[in-house]
């Protein structure tokens, strides 16, 4: 029982339903599918699925989203989207080869390397006109805007990640846009106006971000007057120049002002993973190869000759796609008589992920690890 049709024909046995009359293949797939994609790895977590996440980082950008796998089509074009390659991260994390530290809580990130804004800095005056108003940053490179996971989910993936537009895209929620280049200015009737960054990137011009009118949720952040290039609404995050067009006239005199956030850009020395986005500090100067100790979600199956990659999971996955069956269909006698052995299959293939995780001696301060002495001088024995 190597291929998931011998999955789907264990699952009929269990349901006891032999043919396609009464539930199609298509339809067996998809609940094999829903077990192995979101109820596996929330039970189980199983050292096989334990991976190496890779990426190269892109200079300037300190944010990247947990990758999103690609559109799969179940057979009966029933399509499959928008869910994570992996289940999380944790350490180790290396950038280049070489460790740094790896935080999942913000503050202890943050404590370290702030995530300074700079005080309100006047950068020009207004002319009684909307702009278009040339503006320096006060400090550049800045860092970008940034879109999280679910903005990216919103445009369906069409436009990447980050998204790279030739005008503003409005599909992207408010709560999912984190803008780092903020202009304010004061209109002729004494409003406060605001445009910043969108985390949306010009098409042929990847280093000038696309300015807004931030608004409110969910959908009310939207395009500046004037469209979109290297001339007009948009921000040059290497040279600090942006050229804005506020949503109404500028009161004649009085000061725009400009903010960003600014960090010396270098080798990055720690990693937070937080709301599903990876942020690395300080931004890279070049590219960088970052590893990280990963969980795989595994990929859906498509097809019933597509292998099963762990054949020891058959079972259990022919189980556990029948448990949710049978109790969609309320057949409870069956349910509770096919549970203990549902159960029993579970335990089975944790198991042989428990001699793994069990088979490392625990690290203590009288131990080192082999090949390592006391200062760290790879391969000169343990002491």
């Amino acid at each position: 029982m190597f291929l998931l049709g011998d999955v789907i024909t264990y699952v009929r046995r269990i349901i006891k339903s032999p043919s396609n009359a009464m539930i199609s293949d298509n339809l067996i797939i998809d609940y094999i599918n829903r077990f192995w994609i979101t109820d596996i790895d929330a039970r189980v977590q199983l050292f096989d699925f334990k991976t190496l996440y890779r990426f190269q980082t892109t200079p300037g950008i300190d944010s990247y989203n947990m990758p999103l796998y690609t559109v799969q089509t179940e057979p009966g074009s029933q399509e499959i989207a928008s869910y994570p390659v992996y289940q999380g991260f944790m350490p180790l994390a290396t950038v280049n080869g070489i460790q740094v530290p790896f935080f999942t809580q913000r503050q202890d990130f943050w404590n370290l390397w702030p995530n300074y804004l700079q005080a309100l800095t006047p950068a020009t005056t207004g002319n009684g006109t909307s702009g278009p108003y040339t503006i320096d940053l006060p400090f550049f490179p800045a860092i970008p805007g940034h879109v999280d996971m679910t903005g990216i989910v919103a445009t369906n993936s069409v436009y990447g990640d980050p998204p790279i537009v030739s005008d503003f895209l409005t599909t992207i929620p408010s709560t999912s846009v984190y803008s780092g280049v903020f202009f304010t200015a004061t209109g002729t009737s004494g409003q406060t106006m605001v445009v910043a960054d969108s985390g949306q990137f010009l098409s042929g011009a990847q280093n000038y971000g696309l300015l807004m009118n931030p608004g409110s949720a969910p959908f009310g952040n939207s395009a500046c007057a004037g469209g979109y290039s290297t001339t007009s609404n948009t921000v040059n995050y290497e040279t600090g120049v942006a050229v804005v067009n506020f949503p109404a006239d500028v009161e004649d005199g009085s000061n725009i002002n400009a903010q960003c956030y600014f960090y010396e850009q270098g080798v990055p020395r720690g990693i937070l993973y937080y709301n599903n986005v990876i942020t690395i500090r300080p931004p890279c100067d070049i590219s960088y190869l970052v590893e990280l100790e990963a969980y795989l979600s595994p990929a859906a199956f498509l097809a019933s000759s597509q292998a099963v990659q762990f054949g020891y999971m058959c079972e259990y996955i022919a189980r556990g796609a029948a448990r949710k069956i049978l109790s969609d269909t309320g057949d409870v006698e069956q349910f509770q008589f096919y549970e203990p052995l549902f159960r029993e299959q579970e335990q089975l293939v944790w198991k042989r992920s428990q001699r793994q995780f069990t088979s490392t001696r625990t690290q203590t301060i009288f131990s080192s690890s082999q090949g390592q002495n006391g200062t760290n001088s790879i391969g000169t024995g343990t002491n």
